[in-house]
């Protein structure tokens, strides 16, 4: 895929919701069967032992792998999904910095797909690394997606 067909959200919102909003995640590219999520570590992400927590990783792994399989060109259109299963496992602490998750999309077909993806910190170390089964829900099966103001989709 040429650079020019790849995503970069002009604002978080463009793919995420309040959820991710809440977490400090930003989309920060997006294309046909890959995505990037970043987060900057806050105090507020650490547990007790002063880690980010794997609540934070495990979410972050979800939003790239899910995202990495909904990437819709067409303007003022969007595809939805949900995650089936989530396959965690953590590597390495990260305390401070950004961190960054990185979804593939592995195989499957029209509805369901597979990916995979990993969580490295500002220096390439490795944090944690996911696999995961997801469902496109109704009306986004299609790259095309639907108009984001039609109901279509909730299933």
């Amino acid at each position: 895929m040429s650079s020019s067909q790849i995503h970069r959200p002009d604002t978080p919102q463009q793919a995420l919701m309040g959820y991710h909003e809440l977490l400090g995640m930003q989309v920060v590219e997006w294309q046909q069967d890959r995505a990037v999520v970043e987060l900057t570590i806050e105090p507020k992400h650490l547990n007790r032992s002063g880690n980010v927590h794997g609540g934070v990783l495990a979410s972050m792994l979800d939003s790239a792998l899910s995202l990495a399989g909904l990437h819709c060109d067409v303007p003022g259109n969007i595809r939805r999904g949900m995650t089936l299963s989530l396959t965690t496992t953590f590597v390495g602490p990260a305390r401070q910095g950004v961190l960054k998750a990185i979804g593939t999309v592995r195989g499957g077909g029209q509805k369901t797909y597979m990916s995979s993806g990993e969580i490295v910190d500002e220096k390439g170390n490795l944090v944690a690394i996911g696999e995961g089964s997801f469902r496109r829900r109704s009306g986004s099966e299609s790259s095309e997606g639907f108009p984001e103001k039609n109901t279509q989709g909730e299933d």
